[in-house]
């Protein structure tokens, strides 16, 4: 039961540092990041009486 928890430790550890990297060396490979650059506007109603 150890050797499944530790597994599952350095799993996550990699995982983590893994997830770090991609966010700071995406941008270098091509990944964009950025929301799209567009206003979004939505008419709403209020039913005050």
């Amino acid at each position: 039961m150890k050797r499944i928890i530790k597994w599952l430790f350095i799993l996550v550890i990699v995982a983590v540092i893994t997830l770090i990297g991609y966010a700071y060396l995406g941008p270098f490979f091509g990944a964009d990041f950025s929301p799209p650059g567009q206003e979004i506007r939505r008419d709403i109603e209020l039913d005050v009486d």
